[in-house]
């Protein structure tokens, strides 16, 4: 018996549909707003028009259901009833079994890697993918593995990623990558195979209700038992994962249907009811925000990773040029404006500049562009940016006023939001004779950002400085590389010290925080795009936890950099247990630099995989050992930079604190905060 299915969480426009039941599911209020869907990832669905009908009077509008959208015109979406056609020329139908068509229709999509572990439950699909001339398959050492890499591609693409695994240990494998996809709104379909379908819900050998486990992390997922369903469910797959608010969706296979004869239609009929992803702005709310934005002394451009998910870069730049706005972009945004433009003020949140943490605080106008006002940002929340109104962008409605009360909220495709903002504005600054002169702001905050750079002071004995490492790795490899981080120091640090200009050229584990994210990520985008520079700017900690994947990128030829930040220490506990738990280092030690003492010694591990193993114990060596691993190119390197081991993250805010508690070092804040 196929258990009954969870109400999902409406902030994700969520559908879950079991392709056995007739029933159809609902359409929740939230999926009333209506779209004008920006264009899909390649690998995505494409929208099919509605077949014709009898000429009728149109029907009225409705309202919509969420402030700040358009309203919707009865029957129109990105996703009607009739729903979208995945991408792919028409085929004529073919008799093959379920797992023929499971290759075919990834094949129609436009899937080219696919990266997984075979087992019992999904073994049917691998003999026809073995002769697929259009599908990679990557075969990973650990199913969260292939998970990241998959992450790492879409994060690297913007086209949807591709995870395989089979029933039982090896889905509930993909659980953290999962998790980790849909905290930071990343593209990916995970398929997993499962027990027969006469056997699920008896505990049978390998079994595990994996659609139950993973829908709250999922934007949508499927039990599949008939082999006829197979291509419409991974044509909804891929367009529900690249639409709207990307995420990651689930598609689970019972083996029978994978084994069973069907016959191989494409483009299959879609339904997704309800399903309306992406809400047109009202034009009422963007006139509305630019009179803001003309009335505000203290304006500020909060930007969000939602402008990297919907290719917004180049728009956003042209609105910062058009208005002489501040920015200031999140962890998840490193990019999306150069940190070079004058007017970019850094990151914000925990870690974040001087000059971006205050300029938040002191504002009188947040513009918030795909952003979420996560905790690591406000700080505490009920103190965060006191004076200022605000003005919320999001194609979610759900992010709308869930944290900071928005009194102009917008739902919408933040592209298409900027994009009419653009518009706007310019009529009005042609009507008013020019742009709103924000010239003693702009002074404030430069002053800010010029007496409180983000920076460090190198330690006098000699060893080496973490911030120097990666400044370097970012200075040598320059902005068309990719930096790819886990959690913990070495990803604030990277964040920090090298020098982005490009969208999608900073991909890390923002909301989950993922130890052992590095990796295998790192391994997707260079899977994705082999022309790019690829480092993986790990801990010791967090490398531990999947460099089997290097054997992976070996026999791949996936040849990443892997910079191993190493201070023998889980390096972001340590510094909390410093300062907040009076220097008790409880289970911090990793025992793999420090006192002559390497367990593992990383170099001699990297050799055992077969790749290049250096070492650098003195800041003298820095550059050398990063000028030979940007010189190989025939397998992976790994460097060990055995750092100090007490070299920490600042600025900081510490958790559950106003950000005005700012420090710039242990015990000393800015002066501004002194003088309220």
């Amino acid at each position: 018996m196929i258990p009954t299915p969870r109400p999902a969480p409406a902030h994700r426009q969520k559908v879950t549909i079991v392709t056995d039941s007739p029933t159809p599911t609902k359409a929740s209020p939230a999926n009333l707003a209506q779209s004008r869907p920006r264009p899909t990832p390649p690998a995505a669905a494409a929208a099919r028009p509605a077949p014709a009908a009898p000429a009728a009077a149109p029907a009225p509008p409705v309202a919509s259901a969420v402030p700040g959208s358009a309203p919707v015109a009865p029957g129109a979406g990105a996703a009607t009833a009739t729903g979208p056609v995945a991408s792919g020329a028409a085929v004529a139908p073919e008799t093959c079994t379920g797992a023929q068509a499971l290759v075919r229709s990834l094949e129609a999509v436009g899937v080219d890697i696919v990266f997984g572990i075979p087992g019992g439950a999904i073994l049917p699909a691998y003999d026809p993918l073995m002769d697929s001339s259009k599908v990679r398959h990557i075969l990973v050492r650990h199913e969260q593995g292939a998970g990241h890499a998959a992450e790492g591609y879409a994060a690297a693409t913007g086209k949807v990623g591709v995870c395989m695994a089979t029933s039982g240990p090896g889905a509930t494998n993909l659980v953290t990558p999962i998790a980790d996809a849909y905290m930071d709104s990343v593209p990916i379909v995970a398929i997993t195979g499962q027990v027969p379908s006469g056997s699920i819900g008896t505990d049978a050998f390998q079994e595990a209700d994996i659609r139950g486990i993973t829908m709250p992390i999922t934007k949508h997922n499927y039990l599949v038992t008939n082999p006829d369903d197979i291509p419409r469910a991974i044509s909804e797959a891929f367009h529900i994962a690249g639409t709207g608010r990307p995420g990651p969706v689930l598609v689970d296979i019972s083996k029978d249907a994978l084994v069973a004869q069907t016959t191989f239609r494409w483009p299959p009929q879609v339904e997704l009811p309800g399903y309306r992803p992406v809400a047109r702005p009202h034009s009422k709310q963007i006139r509305e925000a630019s009179r803001l934005m003309a009335e505000a002394k203290r304006p500020i451009f909060y930007v969000g990773g939602g402008v990297v998910r919907a290719r917004a870069s180049e728009a956003l730049r042209t609105l910062v040029e058009l208005t002489q706005i501040p920015l200031v972009t999140t962890l998840m945004a490193r990019g999306t404006v150069p940190d070079s433009h004058p007017l970019h003020l850094g990151m914000p949140g925990m870690h974040g500049s001087v000059a971006a943490v205050t300029g938040l605080q002191k504002s009188d106008l947040i513009i918030a562009l795909g952003a979420r006002f996560d905790d690591r940002v406000t700080g505490q929340l009920s103190t965060f940016a006191p004076f200022a109104k605000v003005i919320h962008a999001d194609i979610d409605p759900a992010e709308i006023s869930k944290n900071r009360v928005a009194d102009v909220p917008i739902v919408g495709d933040v592209k298409d939001v900027i994009v009419e903002l653009i518009d706007v504005i310019t009529a009005e600054q042609a009507t008013r004779g020019g742009a709103v002169d924000y010239a003693a702001w702009q002074q404030t905050v430069q002053e800010w950002k010029s007496t409180y750079p983000v920076g460090y002071t190198p330690h006098d004995d000699g060893s080496i400085s973490p911030q120097y490492v990666i400044e370097r790795i970012g200075a040598l490899s320059g902005p068309e590389a990719t930096y790819v981080a886990g959690v913990g120091q070495h990803q604030m640090w990277a964040a920090q010290f090298v020098d982005y200009s490009r969208p999608n050229s900073w991909i890390n584990s923002g909301g989950l925080g993922t130890m052992g994210f590095a990796v295998p990520a790192a391994m997707g985008a260079k899977a994705a795009e082999p022309h790019r520079t690829v480092w993986a700017i790990d801990g010791d900690g967090c490398f531990q936890m999947t460099n089997q994947e290097l054997a992976t990128c070996v026999i791949n030829d996936i040849p990443i950099k892997v910079a191993i930040i190493n201070n023998s220490s889980l390096g972001m506990v340590r510094q909390w247990q410093t300062l907040f738990y009076n220097e008790r280092y409880s289970n911090t030690d990793l025992h793999t630099s420090h006192n002559e003492v390497r367990i593992p010694d990383f170099v001699k591990l990297a050799d055992a995989y077969g790749c290049e193993g250096l070492r650098v114990e003195r800041p003298e060596d820095v550059d050398a050992a990063i000028h030979k691993a940007l010189e190989i190119n025939d397998r992976p390197v790994v460097i060990d930079f055995v750092v100090h081991r007490d070299a920490m993250v600042w600025p900081m805010v510490p958790a559950g604190v106003s950000n005005d508690k700012i420090l710039v070092a242990r015990g000393g804040a800015p002066l501004w905060e002194r003088e309220d």
